[in-house]
């Protein structure tokens, strides 16, 4: 499979351990690539190998000073509604849920905006019918 398109985004992590937790339980992704610098800042790779692209955290030595938010966001889809209420309940247990769950009907679907350890947004959603939106002429 080819690597052209979209292939990631790279985002800073205080705690990158507390990271690929939170994003191994919210959003299925798993560590495919770890490594060092030369400076020794560690950097890794997550996928859920559902297709080419992976979100990579950088080593930050001091707290994430400018999240992605307040909705500034990454998003990923879930298999149905009731998905995206377990991550809320789970979310909103952690005290993680920012928003939702909410449904804002097609083509935005079921979605709920929940703030990984360093405060960045992710999105869990449902039913966003990426493919079928219509655009603008």
């Amino acid at each position: 499979m080819s690597d052209i398109g979209w292939t990631h985004i790279a985002l800073y992590s205080h705690d990158i351990d507390q990271s690929i937790d939170f994003y191994a339980r919210y959003a299925r992704m798993a560590l495919i690539h770890s490594r060092e610098t030369s400076d020794g800042t560690r950097v890794v790779w997550l996928s859920d190998r559902t297709r080419p692209f992976v979100l990579v955290l950088i080593e930050s030595k001091d707290p994430v000073e400018n999240p992605l938010g307040p909705f500034a966001h990454i998003g990923i889809g879930l298999p149905s509604r009731e998905a995206v209420d377990e991550r809320c309940a789970q979310a909103r247990s952690e005290k993680r849920l920012r928003i939702g769950p909410i449904d804002s009907g097609p083509p935005v679907g079921y979605w709920g905006l929940i703030a990984d350890p360093d405060g960045h947004m992710l999105e869990v959603s449902h039913g966003q019918n990426l493919f079928l939106a219509q655009t603008a002429p």
